[in-house]
């Protein structure tokens, strides 16, 4: 087999602006993504990760309108449920273009029951409310929430940092069998160590921590980050904005800890593409599907250097 590489796929890469979301819109983006990520040699050992915002969102949304007749939806359990739904999408379209075998890993994550977030959720998940609802829904049914600035007052979630990729083996086994893996779906199905067991708890891991982290242990050298911008651009909306083609990890931290990366927006991407190259990852590409091809021939995209 060719080289291995992760492909992390953006949250909302299989909803597009303007789209309901339907199910036939899902699978037409996913066959968009394989064939975006045909554009890699035939024989690459590839791995694929993907967000799971809107699906959760979906999830959770209903949860609360049918909250008086059914069971809510555990926040763990909405992840998993969306591993097999994006799974089964993207293994469909990825079998058409690719004709190789597809296999979806319910994953598991784990991570530290003391993790600050915890203690400080940071993550908002499902749909806005007024400032009142908001606050019975976390008398009635102990959420927390906190006001998204300018938008409404939401549910807030931990989202710790990932520790170990609990289902790596499996992945392995699959792909030295010749197969396509989709893994990490929606950063992975939360665990944490409690007493002689691993339980689930109800959190966010962030996807592109996961992926990183996948891709260390996994041995790939190249890690790619698809996302909705074409570069990684510093100064950004300024008369001096300039994209970044060719960067070292050096060059790159040095404008992350100038602030030139926001945490609602690429922040946690070049996060996640620093711990990569730390724990011995060799490149990372950041670019958006129209331009993969491209970035791949060098022509298009970010690619950072350990």
């Amino acid at each position: 087999m060719g080289q291995r590489i992760v492909v992390a796929l953006g949250g909302n890469a299989l909803i597009q602006p303007g789209e309901t979301g339907t199910i036939a819109q899902q699978l037409a983006c996913a066959r968009q993504v394989a064939r975006v990520l045909s554009a890699l040699p035939s024989d690459t050992e590839l791995v694929v990760t993907h967000g799971n915002g809107p699906q959760v969102g979906r999830i959770l949304l209903r949860s609360d309108m049918c909250a008086d007749e059914v069971p809510p939806v555990p926040l763990d359990i909405a992840v998993a449920a969306t591993q097999g739904q994006i799974g089964l999408l993207l293994q469909q379209a990825l079998y058409s273009y690719l004709k190789r075998p597809v296999s979806a890993v319910l994953t598991r994550v784990l991570v530290d029951a003391q993790d600050p977030d915890f203690q400080d959720p940071s993550k908002y998940v499902g749909r806005f409310y007024l400032e009142d609802e908001a606050k019975l829904r976390a008398q009635t049914l102990g959420w927390q929430v906190k006001e998204d600035p300018g938008r409404g007052w939401r549910r807030v979630v931990p989202s710790p940092k990932p520790i170990e990729i609990l289902d790596l083996a499996a992945a392995k086994i699959l792909l030295e069998a010749g197969h396509v893996v989709l893994a990490c779906g929606g950063g992975g199905v939360p665990m944490i160590n409690f007493h002689e067991e691993r339980v689930t708890v109800e959190a966010v891991i962030d996807k592109d921590r996961a992926s990183a982290l996948l891709a260390a242990t996994l041995g790939a050298p190249t890690l790619v980050i698809l996302t909705g911008v074409d570069e990684v651009m510093v100064d950004f909306a300024t008369p001096q904005a300039r994209a970044l083609g060719r960067v070292s990890a050096a060059e790159l931290r040095t404008h992350q800890e100038a602030g030139q990366f926001p945490p609602g927006s690429m922040g946690p991407k070049i996060e996640a593409a620093l711990d990569y190259l730390q724990r011995g990852g060799q490149e990372v590409l950041i670019t958006s599907p129209d331009c993969f091809a491209d970035a791949l021939a060098g022509k298009r995209g970010t690619r950072v250097t350990a």
